[in-house]
């Protein structure tokens, strides 16, 4: 018997309030489907999220399920940039994931299409289907438009640097800031959004080719449908997500990342994951996967190309197939077949053979985007972890996204406590090449995890400065960041971290090839590493944090049980 029936039974009052809301006699005993959308009118990667949902009740209905269509919608990290509303972003994943597991609860559902599009809507919708574990599946909300000349938005922090450096026109300005956000959809750079719906189909929660599609396009609102049948065929199977969200499609979604170059708030929301499923995650283990596998996608912000383009190339099912030697093929899938079975009938269908056809209305070819594994952008993943006496716990940088000239430097410390005072310096001239900004105080218990995006795009955009200054934090960053930008620095400082005693002039080591971060010298002077050891002991050994102002609210609940950024900041593992 499915569950809503059972509920019926312990619930009288379910009837006649369900038929309160326009559902038929017949409708009560059909199963019940949750189609759960982050919508509303926050940003444009969900303001068409309702619309979206529409079309799949249509297929729910179609293939002879009942529908209850709920919202919360996400806060827009843009929105919030640089401000302190920005701290609520990470714990926004906490709240979405809550929604969603109360609608389902309390509604009975017997399963639930979940719609989303935004940096933290995803992810929390994914962390529900781990946790709920009945039959889900995550439909992404697609792509937006380009901009006038190929802008998007990941380039305005660059062009607001640029003019308040007086080397771009406001007129200009104003034209571009106007054309960013073309329509809704996720943003056309791959940046935390585009990585997390690349991650939804890795992990085979999401149906073949739903991910990067054009938000714009017909094909969407038939993916919308099929979503909404296949879902009711799914609590039919009794295929429920801690089928499909297993050990081997994390690894698969961790492959994928790597050789995407993702943004590196992937490395918060899958250790998260991991904890809902009672999964190990290492962080030495996906540094392992960045290092054997290639990056193979030219996409921006490492690369030249948009998110669509991606799609046209054939999406994430193109870039599995070239992948296929790496991944997990037996990986079960919401389609009820493995990920090997969906790649083997799309290309009996003639997908990959005819998808980058597309392309040719771009004057590109599949080559241009998704290169083969034996010819890549680059022989190694896009992240990778450092480890060393600054960050015993490790840290993640998106070495992509960074000159290799920088791959090894050592630079003077720049001390600061929170990103505003650390932006004025870099607008005020104060930060010279060969700089090392540490920004502190800005983990998931101190304050949220807010991105230090403003930050990166004032040295990234400054020719002086975007090869020769680096950054590192226990914050994190926005998954457009360009440059030497460490982030997830853990231990963080109020728990007690090294980053702590960091003093202004020391000097600091970042060596990527061998996955080292460590603090080398005093007041400008390198240090033996015997002598550097005495010098940190003695350091800690009087080093206390300094206390937290717990906030109100969300925020407060997130800053008393956080996790590290290690472990995901997640609410659902003991805080350590």
């Amino acid at each position: 018997m499915l569950h809503s029936q059972r509920m019926r039974e312990k619930a009288p009052e379910a009837d006649p309030l369900r038929l309160g809301v326009g559902w038929s006699k017949a409708d009560l005993e059909k199963p019940w489907v949750l189609v759960e959308t982050a919508g509303g009118d926050s940003h444009p990667c969900s303001v068409h999220l309702q619309e979206l949902a529409r079309d799949v009740r249509d297929g729910v209905l179609i293939a002879g399920g009942a529908v209850g269509r709920y919202d919360c919608t996400d806060m827009c990290d843009g929105v919030a940039q640089g401000t302190e509303a920005i701290d609520l972003s990470l714990p926004s994943r906490e709240l979405l994931a809550m929604a969603v597991e109360l609608h389902a609860i309390s509604g009975h559902f017997d399963g639930m299409v979940l719609v989303s599009g935004g940096d933290k809507s995803q992810p929390g919708h994914i962390l529900a289907a781990a946790r709920l574990k009945i039959p889900a599946i995550f439909l992404p909300g697609g792509v937006g438009d380009l901009g006038p000349s190929g802008f998007s938005l990941e380039r305005v922090g660059t062009i607001d640097a640029e003019l308040r450096r007086g080397e771009l026109e406001e007129g200009e300005y104003n034209f571009l800031c106007e054309h960013a956000c073309m329509s809704a959809g996720t943003c056309e750079f791959y940046g935390t959004s585009g990585t997390m719906q690349m991650i939804g189909e890795a992990l085979g929660l999401a149906l073949p080719t739903s991910a990067l599609r054009p938000a714009h396009l017909n094909l969407h609102r038939r993916g919308a449908r099929q979503a909404g049948k296949r879902l009711v065929e799914m609590i039919r199977e009794g295929l429920t997500a801690d089928k499909i969200l297993t050990e081997k499609a994390l690894y698969n979604a961790l492959v994928v990342h790597a050789a995407t170059g993702g943004s590196s708030n992937i490395l918060l929301h899958l250790p998260a994951l991991a904890a809902e499923l009672d999964l190990p995650f290492d962080l030495k283990h996906v540094a392992e996967i960045n290092d054997k596998v290639p990056m193979i996608l030219n996409v921006r912000p490492s690369g030249v190309h948009s998110n669509s383009r991606v799609w046209y190339a054939g999406g994430v099912m193109r870039i599995m197939h070239e992948l296929k030697d790496f991944l997990h093929l037996d990986a079960l899938t919401v389609t009820g077949k493995t990920l090997g079975e969906n790649m083997k009938d799309l290309e009996e269908s003639g997908f990959f053979a005819q998808w980058p056809r597309f392309l040719e209305n771009f004057g590109l070819q599949l080559r241009d985007i998704i290169r083969p594994v034996t010819d890549p952008v680059d022989p190694c993943g896009g992240l990778t972890v450092l480890w060393g006496n600054i960050a015993p716990e490790g840290s993640i940088i998106k070495r992509s996204a960074v000159a290799g000239s920088m791959h090894h430097f050592v630079g003077r410390a720049r001390v600061f406590h929170g990103q505003e005072k650390a932006l004025a310096a870099i607008y005020g001239g104060v930060i010279q090449p060969g700089d090392c900004l540490v920004i502190t105080g800005q983990g998931p218990r101190a304050c949220g995890m807010p991105e230090m995006y403003y930050v990166t795009e004032a040295i990234a955009s400054s020719a002086q400065l975007r090869e020769s200054v680096a950054i590192i934090t226990d914050g994190r960053f926005s998954g457009a960041t360009r440059g030497p930008a460490i982030g997830h620095v853990s231990p963080e400082l109020v728990a007690g971290g090294p980053i702590g005693i960091v003093l202004e002039n020391d000097l600091i080591e970042i060596d990527v090839p061998n996955s080292r971060l460590n603090l080398v010298g005093v007041n400008g002077e390198r240090l033996s590493s015997e002598q550097m050891t005495a010098v940190i002991q003695e350091r800690m050994s009087r080093y206390r944090p300094p206390s937290v102002k717990i906030r109100p609210g969300l925020l407060g609940m997130y800053q008393r049980l956080a996790a590290s950024a290690a472990k995901g900041g997640t609410l659902c593992v003991q805080p350590v």
